[in-house]
Parts: C-alpha cells; sequence; structure tokens
C-alpha cells in the first residue's frame, strides 16, 4: 500500500510585505536561494505545515501561482 508522504513544503516568497511569487518545492532553502538570485533578494515564508504534493499542487493551481 502507498502513503501519500507529507514531504511538500507551500510557500510564498516576499520582498518586505510584497509578495513576488508563491510555489511549492521539498528544499525550502535551495528554492529561496534560486528566487533571491532571479528577484535579487527577498525571503520565503512557509504558509501552512508540510502537505502531500498532490494537495500542494491544488493549493498552487487555485492561488494563481
Amino acid at each position: 500500500m502507498a502513503k501519500n508522504p507529507r514531504d511538500t513544503y507551500k510557500y510564498q516568497f516576499k520582498q518586505g510585505n510584497r509578495i513576488l511569487h508563491g510555489g511549492i518545492t521539498n528544499d525550502l532553502a535551495r528554492r529561496e536561494q534560486e528566487h533571491q538570485r532571479t528577484y535579487g533578494g527577498g525571503h520565503i515564508r512557509q504558509v501552512g505545515r508540510r502537505t502531500t504534493e498532490e494537495a500542494a499542487r491544488k493549493w498552487e493551481h487555485d492561488k494563481g501561482y
């Protein structure tokens, strides 16, 4: 029986109070560094708890990221 691991993070990438991007990842630190190079600074704010990839993809789609 396959188990759905809760190994996916939902996040928003922000500069100050402005949300520049939102998405999902399994490595927040790596993703933050990638966005910092792209946007020239900023930080990731985790949204909620780790979840399944399926649930995270639905959240990402529903938010329009």
